[in-house]
């Protein structure tokens, strides 16, 4: 009998180590499930950040300088892209 009731008290001694092992990871991997997220979310805001940077360089240089003939290209190719962009968004709002 007494050997029974100390494999009971080891068993419940693993078993209350294993629930705060399991409450320690539940409590690491919502940290680490926010750090995602705000790592996503500064990854696209400076996604963003970078078009639009782009988008200016883009200008800056048609604005400074005689461009080149494929350079002419790629800005109407992207003004065209904004146009197409916003006709679409209009026609949305308007249904």
């Amino acid at each position: 009998m007494h050997s029974t009731e100390a494999h009971i008290s080891r068993i419940n001694a693993k078993l209350q180590q294993l629930l705060k092992q399991y409450d320690a990871l539940q409590k690491e991997n919502s940290k680490l499930t926010l750090q995602v997220q705000q790592t996503k979310e500064k990854q696209d805001e400076l996604t963003e950040n970078i078009k639009t940077l782009q988008q200016q360089n883009l200008l800056l240089k048609a604005s400074v300088s005689n461009m080149e003939e494929p350079e002419k290209k790629k800005l109407e190719a992207q003004i065209n892209n904004y146009l197409k962009n916003i006709n679409t968004c209009i026609s949305l709002l308007s249904e």
